[in-house]
């Protein structure tokens, strides 16, 4: 009997997910190369507000980094969070858009980085600001010129 019934439960657990509805793509949906480039833009406002800007600078000066995000790719909120829930309820193709927007992001760094070396295009030469420098001191124990480290490869 129990054979009987385990074997009806797994039948039934089995029958009852081949039903899967996808939800209707809503009447505002975003364009799939338009939502990625407000994704990969979501991302790096982000990244800036828990690393390089201080978000009580952000809130004092009345600075809403959702707000610009959505005034620069014309577009609302409701109709990103719409969006984003449409391409989310296929895990296969949410991952291509995350991957699209990874891919993005990784030219974006690479043409930011390319402007900061020596002798590139613009002929804009700043230091690499993610190497340490450190100081020597003297036998006087003043600081003298910075050392830079070299990186260990």
């Amino acid at each position: 009997m129990k054979i009987v019934l385990n074997i009806a439960l797994i039948v039934l657990v089995f029958s009852s997910c081949q039903n899967v509805k996808y939800p209707e793509p809503p009447e505002n949906l975003l364009p799939k190369e338009k939502f990625i480039q407000v994704l990969a833009d979501a991302y790096v406002a982000n990244a800036s507000r828990s690393r390089s800007v201080n978000n009580r600078i952000l809130r004092t000066n009345g600075i809403q980094l959702d707000s610009l995000l959505y005034n620069k790719h014309q577009v609302d909120s409701l109709s990103f969070a719409e969006s984003n829930a449409y391409y989310a309820s296929n895990l296969d193709g949410y991952t291509d858009i995350i991957l699209k927007v990874q891919k993005l992001l990784t030219e974006k760094k690479a043409r930011i980085d390319s402007l900061s070396k020596p002798g590139s295009e613009k002929g804009n030469q700043k230091e690499d600001s993610t190497q340490y420098t450190s100081f020597q001191k003297s036998k006087e124990g003043q600081l003298t010129d910075p050392v830079q480290d070299d990186e260990e490869e």
